[in-house]
Parts: C-alpha cells; sequence; structure tokens
C-alpha cells in the first residue's frame, strides 16, 4: 500500500471540474456575505433553494476528493504527497478556526469543510483497497442514518461534528462525518469502478481554451483559493457595509416585518403592533443586543434586558401592565 513512485500526470477535465466547484462555493459564500451584511434580501442561510445549492456544491466539492484520493494513491500511497496536501488542509483547517473565533466568536468554525477534509483525507486511505462491494456498503452507511435518527446529544458542540443533531448548533459551517464522508465514498467508489474504462477516455482531453484551463488552473490550487477567497471578500463587503449601514437596515426590516405579523396573528390590532414592535425595535438599538438575539445565544444580563424591554413594550399598548409586577 505504500510507494513513492514517480509523479502521476494530471487529469485536466478533473482539475476543471474541481475549478468550477470551488468557483461555485465561492460564489455562493458571496452570496452569503451579500446577504449577512444587508446587501442582498434572499435569506441565503435558510431558504431551501440556497440551502440545496450549498449542500449540492458541498457534495460535489467532496465527491472530487475521494476521485483525487483513487487517482493520486489508488496505485499506493505515495506518502510525501499525501502528508504535505493533508497538512496543507489540516493547517487551513486551524487557521479558518482562529479566524472565525477572532471575528464570530459566538459562531466561530470548529468543524467545517477544511476540518472535514482533513480527516477524510484519512478516513478514507483504507477504502482506496478495500473490496469494491465493501465501499459501496459502507457509503450507504455514512448516508443513510442521518434521515432516520437523530438525538439532542448531538445537538452540543463537542459531539454535533459527527452529525444526528435535533437543532443544528450556532456555527458557520459545520459538515458532520454522517453523511458527508458518504459522499467521499461514493467518489472513491465511482473512480475505481471507472478506472479501466473511463478514466484513459478523460486522460484524452486537453481543453485548450481560456475558460477552460482557468478553471483547471483553479482546480489544481483549489485549497489556497478556498483560504483566501472569504477574507477577500469580507475585507471589501464589511467596510462597505459599516459605510452605507446596510447590514443595520436589513435587520430592522426583518425584525419589524416578523414581529408585525406575529403580533398580529396573535389577535393585536395593526396599529397597536406597530406600536409594540417600533419600541421593541429601539429597545435591540439601544440596548445592543442584535449580536445576541440573531445568533441566539444570549448572557443571563441580556436576556434580563430583553425581558425587561419586552415588558415597557407590551405597557404602551396594554397601560394595565404598569401595574403588574415584573415576573
Amino acid at each position: 500500500m505504500s510507494t513513492d513512485a514517480a509523479k502521476r500526470p494530471r487529469l485536466p477535465v478533473i482539475d476543471i471540474a474541481r475549478g468550477v466547484a470551488i468557483l461555485a462555493m465561492a460564489t455562493y459564500h458571496f452570496c452569503w456575505d451579500l446577504w449577512y451584511f444587508g446587501f442582498l434580501a434572499a435569506d441565503v442561510g435558510f431558504d431551501p433553494r440556497w440551502v440545496f445549492f450549498a449542500r449540492s456544491i458541498l457534495a460535489s466539492f467532496l465527491f472530487l476528493v475521494g476521485v483525487g484520493l483513487v487517482l493520486g494513491h489508488g496505485e499506493g500511497i505515495r506518502w510525501k504527497s499525501f502528508w504535505r496536501r493533508w497538512l496543507f488542509a489540516f493547517g487551513g483547517s486551524v487557521a479558518i478556526t482562529i479566524g472565525t473565533y477572532i471575528a464570530f466568536p459566538e459562531s466561530f468554525v470548529y468543524f467545517g469543510v477544511l476540518h472535514a477534509i482533513a480527516l477524510f483525507m484519512l478516513m478514507g486511505l483504507p477504502f482506496l483497497f478495500l473490496p469494491v462491494p465493501v465501499v459501496a456498503l459502507v457509503a450507504l452507511v455514512f448516508i443513510l442514518p442521518p434521515f432516520f435518527f437523530s438525538n439532542v446529544l448531538f445537538d452540543e458542540k463537542i459531539f454535533s461534528w459527527l452529525g444526528f443533531w435535533v437543532v443544528p448548533p450556532v456555527t458557520n459551517d459545520l459538515v458532520p462525518v454522517f453523511p458527508w464522508f458518504g459522499a467521499v465514498l461514493i467518489g472513491i467508489l465511482v473512480t475505481r469502478l471507472g478506472k479501466t474504462a473511463l478514466l484513459p477516455k478523460l486522460a484524452t482531453i486537453q481543453p485548450t481554451g481560456k475558460v477552460p484551463r482557468a478553471f483547471a488552473f483553479l482546480g489544481r490550487w483549489s485549497l489556497p483559493f478556498y483560504l483566501v477567497h472569504q477574507p477577500i471578500l469580507l475585507a471589501v463587503i464589511v467596510p462597505l457595509s459599516m459605510l452605507f449601514g446596510t447590514q443595520n437596515a436589513l435587520r430592522e426590516d426583518d425584525f419589524l416585518r416578523s414581529c408585525q405579523s406575529t403580533c398580529e396573528t396573535g389577535g393585536t390590532s395593526a396599529e397597536m403592533c406597530t406600536t409594540y414592535c417600533q419600541c421593541g425595535l429601539e429597545g435591540l438599538n439601544r440596548n445592543e443586543l442584535w449580536d445576541a438575539v440573531y445568533s441566539g445565544v444570549l448572557s443571563t444580563e441580556q436576556q434580563a434586558q430583553l425581558d425587561a424591554n419586552n415588558r415597557q413594550c407590551s405597557a404602551l399598548i396594554y397601560p394595565e401592565l404598569l401595574d403588574a409586577p415584573a415576573q
């Protein structure tokens, strides 16, 4: 299983596919950043269509990780090359954890794409040599269980990297072992099955146009590109958001619409709901509670401030509450 044979020739079509996948991922992150900082009204973080887009990109990217493992090490593991690439992925994952902890301490990335890739590269090695039916069976073992099993134990960060949560923990990126290692195994499986008939044909495809060559270049340098694209995007978007105040404006509009709808559903008149919601908005701004409310992680003091503000706003539309004791 070990070899230091000469470097295998690359398949341009695989590099192109990897380049397309990493560019699609960067496009999603760009749209997410625009949404988060108030430039885009679409709910990129939660809209089912955006979620499907993001998961499709992730599945294709991890599938290509499996393809790359077979192409690079299917005839015998080239340990020097493997550890060099693994250290790059692992080091990048550590950098992302540190960077997001500084920028977003309440929702930092502790097991994102690069963390998963570093682990999956190690987990995938035995499956380069195990019988193909075993690879297929194990792929199903990783893919299917999350559709049928969940437990609140996995809501905790210490276990959430496995999957199976009921309510996902607060983090900007989480790629759990179940089901996503299954995508890597599918990549390994397909590549091993097509190694004799398909790969020689793919090797004959040698794109010469500028666009295919650009995608191929991006695919060869996908990990460095992944590391630098978000800092570059944020370096541009965050100052613009601060300059134009877009994040606050979008948050306020979302809050007022949601509050008005919820209040009226409870049977309160539209006019009274408008008064109540405007009061609530002023309280969030006055006490600087936006980040805490959006992250869902409030300290005891922040929760007390929020409760006091809700009582004050309720008293505006129901004056009799002014004489009621605080609970």
